[in-house]
């Protein structure tokens, strides 16, 4: 059985946008980064940084949204599959968190490392 539709770019388009509305609607970690992100983003854009520094962390700020979009994904699968409590669906849980919380601890030493190199 094949559950995959005919690929048309403005369907695909349309899929993207309808998970990224979910994920506002349903996910308190990804609404708190959003929120974040009013902050973040102006704060990169205002640093007196070298464009390429700018860059950076606005990628790495990006990794995390789409690093906790992902883990999203993964928890709303093991819930499909099994409202039992497993080991292995906790650890599927626990490991999307983990890349979650790689992707902030990187943005954070970014902004540690480009702004020591810009002010000092």
């Amino acid at each position: 059985m094949n559950n995959k539709p005919k690929y048309t770019l403005f369907k695909n388009a349309s899929y993207a946008l309808d998970g990224l509305v979910h994920a506002i609607k349903t996910e308190t970690s990804f609404k708190l980064e959003l929120f974040i992100a009013l902050i973040v983003l102006p704060a990169i854009y205002f640093m007196p940084f070298e464009l390429i520094y700018k860059l950076v962390l606005l990628m790495s700020y990006f990794m995390i949204m789409v690093a906790e979009l992902l883990n999203s994904a993964i928890e709303n699968v093991v819930d499909l599959v099994t409202t039992e409590i497993h080991s292995l669906a906790k650890a599927a849980k626990d490991l999307g968190s983990s890349a979650v919380l790689f992707t902030v601890i990187l943005h954070i030493a970014c902004w540690i490392i480009i702004g020591v190199d810009t002010f000092y």
